[in-house]
């Protein structure tokens, strides 16, 4: 056997070809642990039968290598990559937005100063339909009461077709449609009224101190005596003076049909984080704490509303 023979056996080779492993420069050599990594697990994947995960392609893109941890020999393959990955996160993006969360943006004053107007919202969508509601809890719900068919909202023009694309992609609030943000503050058979002694509300015979309350108003000028009928919610905005909710819908002589109970199948979800602007960004509190006290209802709900109001 030839000495050239001999260094050719000695040299390290590939596992499966049996052919020398060649360094980067063409010549001889052995394979880095990275090189020898990549190689296998692009593999060990196709063996399987496995796809890269997302996590494992952004590693392989970082490291500029295709996702089965080989590298590209072009531009236009690195291109369908990022692609690829573009079209995965949108995917992520729109699923996110069709089940867990979606976004909205606050467009009056009735809860400040928890949300201020052009805060965008974050809403946890599992909530009441998976998770149950709580007094306390800031829901945005449908206006299918036409709480604001006299209010519209204003809108500085039409929507771009982009703006209409990040809407349906859940990457840009949706103010097409007519929603509404307040706070729980009676559930079903909840007996709620106003005021006590020191005008705190009270909640089936609890007075109940609100933190949230914006500075400066009292907890309500209306006065109210009001039973939660089943399947509703008795919601009222945190700036008191300056909100339209369940109190400016209470039947009169001025609007005998009118509906102060927001139907609980109308409720998207519960506000959970502020997520614009970044300097107002956090998590939202519920203030579940705040009716820690109030008992359970005395009785069932009551099929139809009960309702007596008086005064400002």
């Amino acid at each position: 056997m030839s000495s050239s023979d001999n260094e050719n056996e000695r040299r390290p080779r590939g596992r499966h070809t049996g052919e020398p492993v060649r360094g980067r420069d063409g010549e001889p050599g052995t394979a880095t642990g990275a090189d020898e990594a990549a190689v296998h697990g692009g593999a060990a994947a196709a063996r399987d039968g496995h796809r890269p995960t997302v996590g494992q392609r952004l590693r392989h893109l970082a490291a500029g290598r295709r996702a089965d941890g080989t590298r590209p020999s072009g531009g236009a393959s690195f291109a369908r990559e990022v692609a690829g990955i573009v079209v995965v996160a949108l995917v992520l993006s729109f699923l996110i937005k069709t089940f867990l969360f979606r976004a909205y943006f606050i467009p009056s004053q009735s809860m400040e100063q928890t949300l201020l107007v052009d805060d965008r919202i974050f809403v946890n969508l599992l909530v009441p339909k998976v998770a149950e509601l709580h007094r306390g809890d800031i829901v945005v719900f449908k206006d299918t009461n036409g709480w604001l068919e006299n209010e519209p909202i204003a809108r500085s023009g039409g929507r771009s077709p982009l703006t209409d694309v990040l809407v349906f992609l859940g990457l840009a609030p949706d103010d097409s449609q007519q929603h509404l943000v307040k706070r729980v503050i009676g559930m079903p058979g909840d007996h709620v009224t106003c005021c006590d002694a020191q005008g705190r509300l009270t909640v089936n015979g609890a007075s109940i101190t609100e933190p949230y309350v914006n500075a400066g108003a009292a907890p309500s000028d209306t006065r109210f005596d009001i039973t939660v009928p089943e399947g509703r919610l008795w919601v009222m905005g945190d700036n008191r003076g300056n909100s339209a909710d369940s109190r400016a819908h209470v039947p009169s002589a001025a609007q005998p049909d009118a509906q102060p109970f927001v139907s609980i199948d109308d409720v998207e979800g519960t506000a959970t984080v502020i997520a614009w602007p970044l300097n107002r960004m956090r998590v939202l509190e519920n203030d579940q704490d705040v009716f820690a006290t109030v008992p359970s209802p005395s009785s069932s709900a009551s099929p139809r509303p009960t309702v007596t109001t008086s005064g400002r």
